[in-house]
C-alpha cells in the first residue's frame, strides 16, 4: 500500500516555510508560496487511494519518500494522520508540523517542512525540467 505523486519544479521554488510543505497541481508559483517544493502534480489529496486515507484517518503514521529520480536523491520525513482529515482537495497536498487540519491536510505533526528538505534537491527544483516524486508509505510501528 503506497501513493505516488509525480511533479515538477518552478524557478519561485523557495521551501523556506518553518511549518508545512506542499505540493500542487497549480502549474504556476509565486514567491508567496514558500512551502511548494513541485507543481504541476498529476494528484491531490482527492486522488489518494482509500487505504492510505484509512490508514491516515486512524491516525497512524506515514513515512514520506522525496525524490528526484533523475539526481538519485532522497530525503524523507515522518508525520502522522488524524481522523479529522477529509481528502477533499483539488489541488494541494499539505503536510504539516503543527496539528492543524483543514481540506489541504495530507499529515500532520511532520518532523519536517519545506525549509528542512535537502538544500541541494531545492535548488534542482528551481528548474522545471526536475522532476520530483512524493512516495507515501504507512510506517509500521
Amino acid at each position: 500500500m503506497r501513493e505516488e505523486v509525480v511533479a515538477r519544479g518552478h524557478p519561485n521554488v523557495r521551501a523556506t516555510h518553518k511549518t508545512t510543505l506542499e505540493v500542487t497541481k497549480e502549474k504556476e508559483l509565486t514567491l508567496r508560496g514558500d512551502c511548494i517544493i513541485g507543481v504541476k502534480a498529476d494528484k491531490s489529496l482527492k486522488d489518494f487511494n482509500d487505504e492510505i486515507k484509512d490508514w491516515l484517518r486512524m491516525g497512524k503514521p506515514i513515512l514520506v519518500e522525496i525524490v528526484l529520480p533523475d539526481y538519485g536523491l532522497k530525503d524523507y520525513l515522518k508525520a502522522f494522520g488524524s481522523p479529522k482529515l477529509t481528502f477533499r482537495h483539488e489541488t494541494d497536498i499539505v503536510i504539516r508540523k503543527s496539528d492543524f487540519v483543514c481540506d489541504r491536510t495530507l499529515a500532520i505533526k511532520s518532523n519536517k517542512s519545506a525549509k528542512d528538505i535537502n538544500r541541494e534537491m531545492i535548488e534542482l527544483l528551481r528548474d522545471p525540467k526536475t522532476e520530483l516524486l512524493l512516495i507515501v508509505k504507512p510506517l509500521k510501528i
